[in-house]
């Protein structure tokens, strides 16, 4: 779920970027892709019972 919302965020990103609309909420949206990527990736896979 979480990987879906960063991969959402870094297309919103590169539309913006050659759109060049917005472009201080264009670098926080990319923050947050990062972050988001960064904690699923230190988080790891759950298995779920």
């Amino acid at each position: 779920m979480l990987l879906w919302i960063a991969a959402i965020l870094v297309v919103l990103w590169l539309l913006g970027l050659l759109g060049s609309v917005g472009g201080g909420l264009i670098h926080l949206l990319l923050v947050i892709a990062v972050i988001v990527v960064v904690l699923h990736l230190l988080g790891g896979r759950r298995s779920r019972v």
